[in-house]
């Protein structure tokens, strides 16, 4: 059974070096932060399969660290570029006859 998990860790390698070439190319900077959780959700698994062929169990506790940095990356990439909002919401709509958008009053 550790040569099955071994083997399963090397096909979840592979697949990190083909997300690294979605890295690289882009388009967008959303197929890359996606690319870039692969590495974190396959290099837990990838920790995981080798604790259970090594009979390692550190090996699970640093696969909860790299579960956490995976987290905090995501929450970081959305707060450093949004979330695009949808054509159709109100925020983008405009009546027809009004120039560009409207900051409400404030009188403090």
């Amino acid at each position: 059974m550790s040569l099955f998990y071994m083997a399963a860790a090397l096909f979840l390698l592979g697949t990190i070096l083909l997300g690294l070439v979605r890295v690289l190319r882009g388009p967008g900077s959303g197929d890359r932060m996606l690319a870039a959780q692969l590495f974190g959700t396959t290099g837990v698994t990838i920790l995981l399969l080798l604790s259970l062929a090594l009979e390692e169990s550190a090996l699970v506790d640093v696969a909860l660290v790299f579960a956490l940095l995976a987290v905090v990356a995501a929450v970081a990439f959305v707060r450093q570029h949004g979330l695009p909002e949808p054509p159709d919401t109100p925020i983008h709509r405009q009546p027809p006859d009004t120039p560009g958008p409207e900051r409400p009053h404030d009188d403090r």
